[in-house]
């Protein structure tokens, strides 16, 4: 095992070289790189040949809504009703404005990821050599049951499905967990199947996830399920019926050290996995908090945060200690905060707060995503970006709480043992209008009072103006033992995907669990 490990990370870092040697050698010709890149989409998309001026006059900024029918009856047809290259894949993911959408995936597309990844893991190679030696887990997102019907074999979240097939059955050898246990029954054995494989797993070198608080619900789980795990482990047999489907992992040494773990030693998951060299997440914006304790709880472990990457395309890559943007992968421009009118990429300026808008090989074209970015410096001539946050408008009657609002309301109401965690807008509820509703946790005898919330949020005029006409509700408290389970309970009851799903201080659902 040890000798074929070692042979995959060296030909899956070779055939990413490549990739990183030429983002390096062009990164003094930035626009001029972007210009050929929006040439060759556009032909291939439209079979036009147009300047970048060309297609800022003729092409409108465009969101998930515009597409959509275009995409639903590709999904139908079988034809890419967006470009003229075939589609080998939809892949599902979800956001604020839907809850479930499907992105066309082309090889085109899958190049241009495919470009991005190989600079990572050459970067990543790079910087933490010990990852050669080691076993990884990229994480594998599942839909909710409700929807598992969606969800066909070529369209699980698998990280490595985004490489080209050479990289992909190298990455295979040197993953820690099989994508198959997207295809469990539950989230819930989907998960169990995860942790028993990571578990079982002794040369486990890094765990590469979305959202901290996913990686922390990981170790929850070992630590919860540990007995049931180490006999797993010592049988090599499932004790859940929906996981039969799949070969259980057997390793006696592994159920033995887990079986006696000491969790309380700030040394526990070193113990279990002595390769441990890496863990990657989001740590920016709502997601620091989390990404604070889960460098907490693993002692002795590098952290690496993640770049911005939505299933729509890629914007920007850990590298060389920045965050600079994957000029290579899709055409950029960013629209200047407050403006609706975009800028290519190569007029940014430090200090610049913007919104990303690509043009991807996947036949988007001017696709705006909601993100806020930082212009933090320069990496020769390619930007570099801190993530501020989505923005995040939740709008259910005209009122218009943002982001920022959001994150002033929570502030006012925390205590050291009192947290408010998030304000959940509500659609639908059969007893009441829509209305707000805050998420907390902790010593209840500082929560506020519904009026007391009701007073914070109409500091906000069109808040406050919703109140008045009666369009919306009181808001609510609700407050439970453990907020993020809660939330992320909420979250999939709502239709988002396991995997994807992290705290944010606002954010629109459909309908509340009682």
């Amino acid at each position: 095992m040890g000798m074929l490990l070692l042979a995959s990370h060296r030909v899956l870092e070779f055939a990413c070289r490549s990739a990183f040697q030429r983002y390096r050698q062009q990164a003094v010709q930035l626009e001029l790189v972007q210009r050929k890149k929006l040439k060759h989409l556009l032909q291939q998309h439209t079979g036009q040949r147009l300047t970048y001026e060309q297609f800022a006059k003729k092409y409108p900024l465009t969101r998930y809504a515009d597409w959509k029918f275009n995409i639903e009856q590709s999904r139908r047809s079988g034809k890419n009703y967006l470009s003229a290259e075939k589609v080998v894949r939809f892949q599902p993911t979800s956001g604020s404005s839907e809850a479930l959408k499907f992105i066309p995936y082309t090889q085109t597309f899958l190049n241009e990821l495919d470009q991005a990844i190989g600079l990572w893991l050459s970067s990543l190679y790079s910087q933490y050599p010990k990852l050669r030696n080691s076993t990884h887990y990229w994480s594998v997102s599942w839909l909710p049951e409700s929807q598992r019907k969606l969800l066909e074999n070529d369209n699980l979240n698998d990280d490595s499905a985004l490489l080209n097939v050479t990289k992909r059955l190298l990455s295979k050898i040197t993953q820690s967990v099989p994508v198959e246990i997207a295809l469990a029954e539950s989230a819930e054995d989907a998960m169990f199947a995860t942790v028993t494989y990571l578990a079982a797993d002794k040369h486990l070198g890094m765990i590469s996830v979305w959202s901290p608080t996913f990686a922390l619900q990981l170790f929850d789980i070992i630590e919860a399920h540990n007995a049931e795990i180490s006999e797993t482990l010592r049988t090599g047999k499932w004790s859940r019926k929906g996981l039969k489907f799949l070969n259980a992992p057997k390793s006696c040494e592994q159920s033995y050290k887990l079986k006696y773990l000491d969790f309380q030693s700030s040394e526990a998951w070193k113990n279990l996995w002595p390769k441990l060299t890496l863990i990657s997440s989001w740590d920016t914006a709502s997601a620091a908090q989390w990404a604070a304790q889960l460098q907490q709880r693993v002692a002795g472990v590098s952290f690496e945060g993640k770049g911005l990457w939505a299933t729509e395309g890629v914007v920007t890559l850990p590298f060389d200690g920045q965050y600079p943007l994957s000029y290579q992968s899709h055409f950029y421009e960013f629209l200047l905060k407050d403006s609706e009118i975009p800028i290519p990429s190569w007029q940014l300026k430090q200090g610049d707060i913007v919104s990303p808008v690509i043009t991807t090989g996947s036949g988007l074209i001017r696709y705006v995503i909601d993100d806020e970015l930082e212009v933090t410096g320069f990496y020769q001539q390619i930007p570099c970006f801190k993530f501020l946050g989505r923005k995040m408008t939740v709008d259910l009657v005209g009122e218009k709480l943002d982001h920022s609002a959001a994150v002033n309301v929570l502030s006012q109401f925390k205590f050291e043992d009192y947290v408010p965690i998030t304000l959940l807008g509500i659609e639908n509820c059969s007893r009441k209008k829509p209305h707000y509703v805050l998420l907390s946790e902790g010593n209840s005898q500082h929560q506020p009072s519904s009026a007391q919330l009701d007073e914070s949020l109409k500091r906000n005029f069109h808040y406050e103006l919703a109140r008045n006409l009666g369009q919306l509700d009181e808001p609510e408290i609700k407050h439970v033992e453990d907020a993020w389970q809660y939330y992320k309970t909420l979250a999939m009851h709502n239709g988002m995907i396991e995997g994807n799903i992290k705290p944010e201080p606002l954010k629109k659902m459909k309908t509340i669990i009682d």
